[in-house]
């Protein structure tokens, strides 16, 4: 019924220590030898990703950045688009003087942040992937796959949200990837998009895929597949936008491994 199984990671595929479980790993196992094709889909970079497809064992497409960039099991590159540097130079400026966020930037091989945050290395213990600083007086502007602003504060980052939206329109995509961090792409650019590219190049169509996500990042994959499942711990915006997609239990309890062995498996 399904071909094609896409899955976000930070708080859907992973546990809450950000690492693939034993069970997850054997079920994404017997999926490939099935005949699956599974996608990893995360707002993470793709070197980081790489990292974590090579301790599954599986042949993999990513779709990283949110879908800024696509890459095949082969590690080409199928799909890229870098936010305008005019508008990243724009976005450094209007967030530049708030000392209560941190700026990241995601490049072709960087992550880069305008202060050190120590906290985020728990995020990538197992991939080594890790951050320089960048001088927000100077930042890069070219090759920016995307730019995202961290504080734990919901609230204060809507303030944020709201402000690019009524500043860049539909010059940039803009969404939270998980309450406290809230990420802008290039126009256009979604999980949605990508699933739709990997589909094409596999010869197949949304109506054969399958997708899992928690946050409002998710939500265009979780709309284009066929079926779009919902974490337990999803962001009440996430149900809310999407009322008719079937909940599932959290990542603690490895639900998304739980669903494909019981309905894909079985």
């Amino acid at each position: 019924m399904y071909k094609i199984v896409a899955s976000d990671l930070d708080g859907t595929l992973l546990t809450p220590e950000h690492t693939i479980a034993p069970f997850t790993r054997d079920v994404l196992q017997r999926l490939h030898t099935k005949g699956e094709h599974f996608v990893f889909a995360t707002g993470r970079h793709h070197i980081d990703v790489a990292h974590i497809r090579k301790s599954v064992g599986i042949p993999a497409c990513m779709i990283t950045s949110n879908g800024a960039r696509v890459h095949d099991e082969n590690d080409q590159l199928i799909f890229s688009r870098n936010v305008d540097p005019a508008l990243v130079a724009q976005l450094v400026e209007m967030v530049k003087d708030d000392e209560t966020v941190t700026i990241h930037i995601y490049r072709e091989n960087d992550w880069l942040l305008n202060r050190v945050d120590e906290d985020l290395a728990k995020y990538h213990k197992d991939s080594g992937f890790s951050f320089k600083a960048f001088d927000v007086e100077n930042p890069p502007v070219d090759d920016v796959a995307k730019i995202f602003f961290i504080r734990h504060d919901h609230e204060y980052l809507m303030g944020y949200e709201q402000k690019f939206i009524e500043t860049f329109g539909d010059k940039v995509s803009v969404a939270f990837s998980t309450p406290f961090c809230l990420e802008v792409m290039a126009s256009g650019v979604s999980k949605g998009e990508a699933l739709k590219a990997v589909a094409e190049i596999k010869g197949l169509s949304l109506n054969e895929c399958i997708a899992f996500g928690d946050g409002m990042n998710d939500v265009e994959m979780l709309s284009a597949a066929k079926k779009g499942l919902i974490m337990e711990t999803a962001h009440p915006r996430v149900k809310a936008t999407l009322p008719d997609n079937e909940v599932i239990g959290s990542n603690a309890e490895e639900a998304v491994a739980r669903y494909l062995e019981t309905h894909l498996l079985g």
